[in-house]
């Protein structure tokens, strides 16, 4: 039982020591589009509702394909194959912005624009059009 409870205490220590700013999760004032930073790895974007057309699905994708886009730490934004959905997170009001690590993602009127700072890259995503740069 000792070592039960000295591995639990151990286990409870490395969770709190996890950095609370790794992942943070948001969604648009509309909630049409929901979006996760991953300050090591990625943003990613989802919407929900849409009235432009992705480009062909890859057949490498197994997954879910047209309503995500995300940029990673090198490269410009693109569509992402997925399998699960972003969680709403809280709302980014219309003119603020969320930076994690080299990320930062700006919700606006017209959409939501995630850029990585080091190169530039990212996307803009909304209703009306999904544009990668």
């Amino acid at each position: 039982m000792r070592k039960l409870l000295a591995f639990a205490v151990v286990l409870g220590s490395l969770v709190a020591a996890a950095p609370a700013s790794a992942a943070v999760f948001f969604h648009s004032p509309s909630g049409n589009i929901r979006c996760v930073i991953q300050r090591t790895e990625l943003v990613r974007c989802d919407i929900t509702h849409r009235n432009w057309s992705p480009p062909p699905k890859p057949p490498s994708c197994e997954f879910d394909w047209g309503n995500t886009l995300e940029v990673l730490l090198h490269g410009r934004g693109r569509f992402g194959c997925v399998s699960d959905a972003v969680d709403a997170g809280r709302k980014l009001p219309y003119g603020e912005s969320i930076r994690r690590g080299r990320f930062r993602c700006r919700s606006r009127r017209s959409g939501m624009r995630c850029v990585n700072l080091r190169n530039g890259h990212g996307f803009a995503l909304s209703r009306e059009r999904a544009r990668r740069f």
